[in-house]
């Protein structure tokens, strides 16, 4: 299979995770705040900085490019969702609600870095 062909298949797994992760979160908790985006955001962000240690050059897990590919473009792109993210952000700001919108920013920016660092740190101590 080719690359564009790894990428469009792990999209496509990512995306059908994000869209039942995030739908369910938002029909447990309400969709006053896009809580779904920002857990699938988060989610995705320490999985992707776990498999980019561990699968890297100095990790445990040497994957070849093609499955490096598949699950750090495809599944994980396709299962994060920026876009949703900055759409749902401009809706909150455009509905006058500048305090959920900013929210938003401020939450989805420090956890999903925060995650994608506690991947890193996860896949580093198994490496050791």
């Amino acid at each position: 299979m080719t690359t564009y062909l790894w990428i469009a298949f792990g999209s496509a797994l990512g995306g059908v995770g994000r869209f039942w992760l995030a739908g369910h979160v938002d029909r447990l908790i309400g969709e006053t705040f896009p809580w779904g985006t920002v857990l699938v955001n988060i989610t995705g962000s320490c999985v992707i900085g776990f498999i980019g240690a561990l699968s890297g050059p100095e990790g445990r897990w040497l994957l070849p490019s093609d499955a490096r590919i598949f699950l750090m473009i495809g599944v994980c792109g396709g299962y994060t969702t920026f876009s949703s993210f900055s759409y749902q952000t401009l809706n909150l700001a455009r509905d006058g609600e500048w305090l959920w919108a900013g929210a938003n920013i401020a939450i989805s920016v420090i956890a999903c870095l925060t995650a994608v660092w506690l991947g890193h740190v996860a896949a580093a101590a198994i490496n050791r």
